[in-house]
């Protein structure tokens, strides 16, 4: 990274997603300067994604961005995140099962993305499972809080179970 767009990316990622006009500018000024930085990329991923609702354009600085640096561990978990709310299932399961081979890769998020993906497929006791593991690589208790949240949550979404015990009313 060089002196200058590592400035104007530091810019763009302080004013995100507050001042967008500010961000945009700061952005384009990195990428201008290397037009192959996943970070730059990611960013202007995640304003696609995030902000504009452009999934199909995000989809592409994102995967713009994994080619440049595949082992850029920004990248993935934003990206996931964009396939999911795109309803992209069966491609946002191959990045998680790559993404989970990244070393430094923070794993807690992506197994809760794993688990997000289960619930949106219906099976709510796979995302039980997957958030249990989540649990395992969560290392402040505010991300442990939220994945103890999305528990109580899907536990509440699953069927009850009949009591056997149950007296029947007339």
């Amino acid at each position: 990274m060089t002196l200058t767009k590592s400035k104007y990316y530091f810019e763009a990622l302080d004013n995100y997603p507050y001042s967008l006009p500010d961000c945009l500018e700061a952005l384009n000024y990195a990428l201008s300067y290397d037009p192959e930085d996943a970070d730059s990329l990611c960013l202007m991923g995640r304003i696609y994604s995030e902000m504009l609702i452009d999934y199909e354009k995000a989809k592409l600085y994102f995967e713009e961005a994994m080619q440049c640096d595949v082992t850029n561990l920004n990248t993935p978990k934003y990206y996931i995140k964009c396939l999911l709310d795109n309803e992209d299932l069966q491609e946002a399961e191959k990045l998680i099962n790559y993404s989970l081979k990244i070393k430094g890769i923070d794993k807690a998020t992506i197994w809760f993305y794993r688990s997000l993906l289960s619930e949106k497929r219906g099976s709510f006791p796979n995302a039980l499972k997957f958030l249990t593991e989540a649990e395992k690589y969560c290392f402040s208790s505010h991300s442990l809080d939220v994945v103890k949240d999305r528990k109580k949550f899907i536990k509440s979404k699953m069927p009850k179970k009949k009591s056997k015990n149950k007296k029947e009313t007339k």
